[in-house]
């Protein structure tokens, strides 16, 4: 017999009320322990944004001519069109160098407590200094910089409206500012930042299952807040070490910036927003396949073996962190003078 319409709509009914109150629940536990992107550009430590200084930086991002061979940009490495890093176990840098780490994506990089995997960078303004001074990456100088940048009438004209009360706008200083205001806009809201802010629909039943395993095996405990990772420094195999096919032997980590025992193989937890697009994953970049990386990420870190059905269910989860890419389009860069310095191929 067919059951009256009344009853079926009841049973409906209950059933949403049931699965209302279940996200309600899920959520009430999410935003204990995450918290959604804000609507606005974050205020930077003595930097004030403008959309003179944005445009100045997103102009510097883009100009290969920071580099000493004329080659690599900011968005070398970070590429913009590729979810904000350059999908390649580590990076190519000055006369075809390989580096020694993955780079991470700049996309939401702004949350981040600090930049690089070891935390050796407390902002983005100090990180723009690093890449541009290394041998390995773009191998320049901070006088060689400022040069390139002054022998171009147009850049003074940016650097003079970017930063209208100093004498001498065009220092490596400001220049690293005018990045970090620029990196700053690149926030991408995801689905889950709906979810956290009410939306039950945003998430499908699948991702709310990922979300409720990322919880309950423990995943939460470093990758939490803003940027879900970011945010804090954790030996990679705190409860079983990975094989050097993932964790090099050479590379201590954080050992290198504080040069105490107990940092050797820490590193920052990875920020997971957008990580479906950032292959391959940790510190090494030996992982190219993201369910494999939180099978090991349960072994190493949470002493938990992830089955193969539990980790579709968490990746699920972490593709809801995907978001919005903020429209990006390719900058008119100054025109190079007579007196703007030559690139070189060399290895300085």
């Amino acid at each position: 017999m067919t059951p009256p319409l009344k009853l079926i709509l009841g049973t409906l009914s209950a059933l949403a009320l049931a699965q209302g109150a279940a996200a309600s629940d899920l959520r009430e536990r999410a935003q204990e322990l995450f918290a959604p992107l804000p609507s606005t550009i974050p205020a930077l430590n003595d930097n004030v944004i403008t959309e003179d200084k944005i445009d100045l930086g997103k102009a510097l991002f883009f100009d290969p001519r920071m580099s000493a061979s004329g080659v690599f940009s900011c968005n070398s490495c970070h590429n913009l069109a590729t979810g904000g890093d350059d999908n390649m176990e580590t990076s190519i840098g000055h006369a075809w160098q390989k580096g020694p780490r993955n780079s991470p994506t700049v996309l939401n990089a702004v949350f981040n407590e600090a930049q690089f995997w070891d935390g050796r960078a407390a902002d983005l303004a100090e990180q723009a200094k690093g890449p541009v001074q290394a041998g390995v990456e773009m191998a320049n100088t901070p006088e060689n910089v400022v040069a390139t940048l002054m022998s171009m009438p147009q850049y003074i004209d940016w650097f003079t409206a970017s930063f209208p009360e100093e004498e001498n706008p065009v220092s490596f200083d400001n220049f690293a500012k005018a990045i970090e205001a620029y990196e700053a806009t690149l926030i991408t809201p995801s689905p889950f930042d709906a979810f956290l802010n009410g939306d039950d629909a945003a998430l499908s039943d699948g991702q709310k299952a990922g979300l409720q395993l990322f919880i309950d095996k423990g995943c939460s405990s470093c990758h939490n807040g803003i940027n879900l990772g970011g945010n804090g420094y954790y030996p990679f195999g705190l409860i079983e070490k990975p094989g050097a096919d993932v964790l090099p032997p050479d590379d201590r980590g954080r050992f290198a910036v504080t040069e105490t025992a107990d940092d050797s193989y820490v590193f920052r937890a990875a920020p997971l927003r957008n990580i479906d697009q950032t292959a391959p994953y940790f510190h090494s970049g030996k992982v190219w396949d993201l369910k494999v990386a939180v099978q090991i990420m349960g072994t190493s870190q949470l002493g938990e073996e992830i089955n193969d059905a539990e980790a579709d269910q968490i990746v699920a989860f972490l593709g809801a962190l995907t978001g919005k890419m903020p429209e990006v389009t390719y900058p008119v860069l100054p025109a190079e003078t007579l007196l703007t310095p030559r690139p070189t191929g060399e290895v300085q």
